[in-house]
């Protein structure tokens, strides 16, 4: 089944709603952004939540002594990374690492075999942002990504095309902020309902598929 994230949490609202509606994990943006939380304000949303919810910190260049010591003070389960940190920084926080590429074209691929992470999120290319770019990109690289592991699908995803997305891909998980909000930092719980749902449905036909095919 493809996994859902629901990314840029800014509220204890949003994130129980999230949880309740089947999100598999939520982000917490720690670098500069729109969606930007404090730590406390981090860490107050993490106790409150269920258990099963995986929390993600997402960071752009900070050093190693700030992403351990947050991920500690919040109980994160994982570190996302979206600067320009190299193999061994990445190896280092093993095994609960996310390395995240833009992808401009299928050069992307010869930079995934460098690093050796948990899973590689493919973010759509921007000339100056890291993430959140809100725009999508040919699919069908992130399809031949998955070669080299676990693949986190992101970029211009929303209820109405990451159907289509998880089927041309096939991601281990699927990563949405803009796509489901009505302003940056605020989802639209009717649209990360619709999300989960056609995201998982997508992700359970695909799985029924290579059964068929494989019998």
């Amino acid at each position: 089944m493809t996994r859902v994230k629901i990314c840029g949490i800014t509220n204890l609202d949003d994130a129980m709603a999230a949880a309740e509606l089947g999100a598999d994990a939520l982000g917490f943006v720690f670098a500069p952004s729109p969606r930007q939380v404090r730590l406390e304000q981090a860490a107050d949303i993490v106790r409150r939540l269920p258990p099963f919810v995986s929390k993600v910190g997402v960071f752009v260049d900070s050093d190693r002594d700030e992403v351990e010591a947050t991920a500690e003070d919040c109980g994160l389960n994982a570190v996302q990374l979206h600067g320009s940190e190299s193999p061994e920084f990445c190896a280092s926080l093993l095994p609960r690492v996310i390395k995240s590429f833009r992808v401009r074209d299928d050069s992307v691929l010869k930079m995934l075999p460098q690093y050796r992470v948990s899973a590689y999120l493919l973010d759509t290319y921007h000339e100056t942002l890291k993430g959140g770019t809100g725009r999508s990109f040919d699919w069908s690289i992130a399809a031949r990504a998955r070669e080299y592991g676990p693949i986190i699908l992101s970029g211009g995803l929303t209820p109405e095309n990451v159907g289509p997305a998880v089927v041309a891909a096939r991601p281990y998980a699927v990563d949405v902020s803009s796509g489901v909000e009505s302003s940056p930092g605020t989802k639209e719980h009717d649209r990360i309902r619709a999300f989960i749902a056609a995201a998982k449905s997508a992700g359970n036909k695909g799985q029924s598929g290579r059964r068929e095919t494989s019998q």
